[in-house]
């Protein structure tokens, strides 16, 4: 290392960055278990903070393009921010993601990555590759007990980099390794001027996901017609469409397919579940119920499957990437991006105690067609259904218009990431 000692009334920053993560129960013997209520618990309330952060995205960024994002992976690296702090930054992380402790957080994220983001592709189920990291910079080490903690439990690869120096290369050793956790799809995640000399670590969680639908799609089916944007104009997209049975529900004004992915050899079931609103421009309210009323979403998710009138629903390949730093504020989470924070708990240095957080990007690919999805980048309370219509005759379900989608892991309810399709032949 050799440099000297930095300066205790200066100001280091820690870059925090994602691309995509979920959340878990246990799953042994071929079979899920919930190890207690409070892993029960902890899904639920990650949910919450997921639909909660999806809507301040939707109401901020959305505008007229697509968003894709992971909830999953924000909340995992925040897991990892979390177990670097102390004091009363600790209790704002541990808050915002409505954990009841840091301890809680990682058990949450091990049983993550080791369970639900088990790769299974050689079963025969969805590829997933999930991956954790920490960069330092060479003047400083990390504390013996966040780096026993990153690496036994978060599987993190530690890595001395110069920021000081060569804070331009530190950023493209970053960004290369999302680049090769993701396949390829996810380039750049650190834009340039995101790193600089004043940086002395950052955070990050990587995902790869890859499904092939259940039934797959006829592709000679696959035929382009009339999408209406919100704003009451058309465009031509291809649509995939099927007649056979599917795992649909209609309400007064929504309705909700659940399209299933190939499981493996365990009993991990992945799902896309969009949420189709009745009426073309119908899109903000329906997003609204879904992430402010308690139990909305798994009190109006497709149990059977139903005949079916016609199933169309719009191909689109779009990513999306966004700096989350003032979301996170809007939901309370402000201590780790000031000079007053506490990051003591990461480095061995007086340095730890001017650590604050400078930015957190997040950037996510997505693409659904016939064969299935390709993805790089998770309440207690009675909900009344208004107005279930029982499938007595067979149901239509025409994506034509703006819709949202989850994808999520149906046994555990964990989900993976969370869309808006305002354009679907639109790619950012």
């Amino acid at each position: 290392m050799g440099r000297l000692p930095v300066s205790a009334e200066y100001h280091s920053a820690v870059s925090v960055f994602f691309a995509s993560t979920a959340c878990a129960l246990l799953l042994r013997n071929d079979r899920f278990i919930f190890q207690n209520m409070d892993t029960r618990e902890s899904i639920e309330h990650q949910t919450t903070f997921s639909l909660q952060l999806a809507k301040r995205i939707g109401s901020a960024l959305a505008g007229g393009s697509n968003v894709v994002f992971s909830p999953l992976s924000i909340h995992t690296t925040l897991s990892l921010l979390a177990v670097g702090s102390k004091g009363e930054t600790l209790e704002q992380i541990v808050s915002v993601l409505r954990a009841g402790s840091v301890a809680d957080l990682s058990a949450i994220s091990s049983q993550i990555a080791q369970l639900i983001l088990a790769d299974s592709s050689s079963a025969g189920g969805p590829r997933l590759t999930v991956a954790n990291g920490v960069w330092v910079d060479g003047s400083l080490s990390l504390k013996s007990t966040f780096k026993e903690l990153v690496i036994s439990t978060y599987k993190a690869e530690v890595k001395s980099v110069d920021f000081i120096t060569k804070p331009d290369e530190a950023r493209e050793e970053v960004n290369s390794w999302v680049q090769n956790v993701t396949s390829g799809l996810i380039n750049e995640l650190l834009p340039a001027g995101s790193v600089d000399s004043s940086s002395r670590l950052v955070l990050g969680n990587a995902l790869y996901f890859k499904g092939a639908w259940d039934k797959r799609f006829d592709a000679s089916q696959t035929k382009d017609s009339e999408f209406f944007l919100l704003d009451g104009s058309t465009i031509q997209a291809p649509f995939m469409s099927t007649k056979e049975k599917q795992y649909l529900l209609a309400y007064d004004d929504f309705k909700v397919l659940k399209i299933p992915y190939k499981q493996g050899d365990d009993r991990r079931q992945f799902s896309m579940h969009i949420f189709l609103p009745e009426a073309r421009d119908g899109l903000w309210n329906l997003f609204e119920r879904l992430s402010s009323e308690p139990g909305f979403l798994n009190q109006h998710l497709p149990r059977q499957k139903v005949e079916v009138g016609k199933v169309k629903v719009p191909k689109f390949k779009f990513s999306f990437g966004f700096e989350a730093s003032e979301l996170l504020k809007g939901l309370g989470l402000v201590l780790p991006f000031t000079h007053g924070c506490d990051l003591t708990e990461m480095v061995d240095s007086i340095v730890g105690s001017n650590l604050y957080v400078s930015s957190i990007h997040h950037k996510t690919f997505l693409e659904v067609n016939e064969e299935g999805t390709e993805a790089a980048a998770a309440t207690a309370a009675v909900v009344a259904l208004r107005g279930l219509m029982l499938p007595l005759q067979p149901i239509d379900f025409i994506a034509d218009h703006p819709f949202l989608f989850l994808i999520r892991e149906d046994i555990t309810g964990v989900v993976l990431f969370i869309g808006l399709v305002l354009n679907p032949s639109a790619t950012e």
